[in-house]
């Protein structure tokens, strides 16, 4: 090796890894320019080859691309205590271990670059460490998984079902064949546990999220969003309140003049709130190997570039309660019998949680009814006892289904 090589041990070698190793050869004289060191592969470990010692020992810097908490939370703490810098676009490990590990970066001096976990290609890391780092966060939105979307967007697209959608995912290759973390929410989840260290300096973990999915959104939903206005994402919030941080994933209704209601298809973004700048919105390719690479390359440079410390190492965290009853506004969705005094019956309930009603759709006649309304911002809590006593009335056919609306605004 020459003295001016930037030594890099690539752990994984699957859809992202193999695209890495693609995408430093192809720039190989760029990295050179910008970091005074010309980068070469000194081992890749599998699951059939490779030693960790042996790339560990031939390496200055480490980047992670196994994936999960298992064998990967060893080779990344070993390699920062062994004073390595890692990059890593492993969301569940920072999820699950970030605090251990952003600490080892600290105490050892080294870099931990980790662009690649959240949102692909797309800078939000970068931009909350580095360009608002000075900034006080109030709220991030995120449309953090492009599976999802895509789901979401085809439903609308075509009026099809969750199912067809689905398999049109799974055939274009954006959905995993088992696509559980990713329409469950859980994969969305850890991202934002992400972003909301990022953005509070708070120890948020994915035990701290609460998150659902999108299995039970149906067609009819999107047709009564087009109906309001509305466009239908699966979102993660990050939010400062008075009593401390909410970090949530749930599908949710967009007005139109929010800037997330038009990101299609395996599109992420993300909107940063903050009174300093208002609000401001990242969008670009959340999935696929090349862009995952460019983001891990991103981060490979920039620790290479700054030497040993690379970028500012992640603060100390500051505890901070979890809140987990939080307003939002909603949409309801109920089969009823079209009967004298039913809405109002409803009606009255909600009011008795003191909710008022926005708008209402209602689809047919006779016994089997559907009724639709966005109601104003209540508690969660709120919500859920106003709709378990309209589950019990005579004239409701089955237990009304709430999505939450977020009804921010940007013109």
């Amino acid at each position: 090796m020459s003295p001016g090589a930037l030594r890099i041990g690539l752990l994984g070698h699957g859809t992202v890894g193999s695209a890495f190793e693609r995408l430093l050869a192809e720039r190989s004289g760029r990295v050179a320019e910008l970091t005074g060191r010309v980068p070469q592969i000194s081992g890749v470990l599998t699951r059939s080859s490779g030693s960790f010692d042996d790339i560990l020992e031939r390496s200055d810097l480490i980047v992670e691309l196994i994936g999960g908490t298992g064998d990967a939370l060893d080779y990344v703490r070993r390699s920062l205590q062994a004073g390595r810098a890692v990059v890593t676009g492993n969301k569940q490990l920072l999820s699950h271990h970030g605090e251990e590990l952003w600490g080892l970066a600290r105490q050892h001096g080294v870099a931990l670059g980790f662009e690649a976990a959240v949102a692909g290609i797309v800078p939000v890391v970068r931009v909350l460490r580095e360009s608002l780092a000075g900034t006080r966060i109030e709220r991030i939105h995120g449309i953090v998984n492009g599976t999802t979307n895509f789901i979401l967007s085809e439903m609308t697209r075509t009026a099809c079902s969750y199912e067809t959608a689905l398999l049109e995912a799974q055939r274009l290759g954006y959905a995993e064949s088992d696509p559980s973390d990713d329409v469950g929410g859980a994969d969305a989840a850890a991202k934002m546990a992400i972003l909301a260290r990022l953005a509070f300096d708070a120890p948020i973990h994915f035990g701290d999220v609460r998150y659902e999915g999108i299995e039970q959104i149906t067609a009819a939903d999107i047709a009564y969003a087009r109906d309001l206005g509305l466009a239908l994402k699966l979102i993660g919030t990050a939010e400062r309140l008075t009593a401390g941080v909410s970090v949530r994933v749930h599908p949710a209704f967009l007005y139109a003049a929010h800037p997330l209601a038009s990101v299609g298809g395996s599109f992420n973004a993300v909107t940063v709130e903050a009174e300093a700048i208002t609000e401001i919105t990242m969008s670009g390719p959340g999935a696929g190997g090349m862009q995952t690479a460019s983001a891990v390359l991103g981060d490979v440079i920039g620790a290479a570039s700054a030497g040993a410390g690379g970028a500012a190492p992640m603060p100390e965290p500051v505890p901070v309660a979890i809140v987990e009853d939080v307003v939002s506004a909603y949409y309801l969705h109920m089969e009823v019998a079209d009967r004298p005094g039913v809405l109002a019956q409803i009606a009255a309930h909600l009011g008795d949680q003191g909710a008022s009603i926005k708008s209402v759709v209602q689809r047919g006649l006779g016994e089997h009814a559907q009724l639709v309304m966005v109601i104003h911002p209540l508690l969660e809590s709120q919500l859920r006892a106003a709709t378990a006593r309209i589950g019990d009335l005579p004239a409701v056919q089955s237990p009304p289904r709430a999505i939450r609306v977020i009804d921010e605004e940007f013109e």
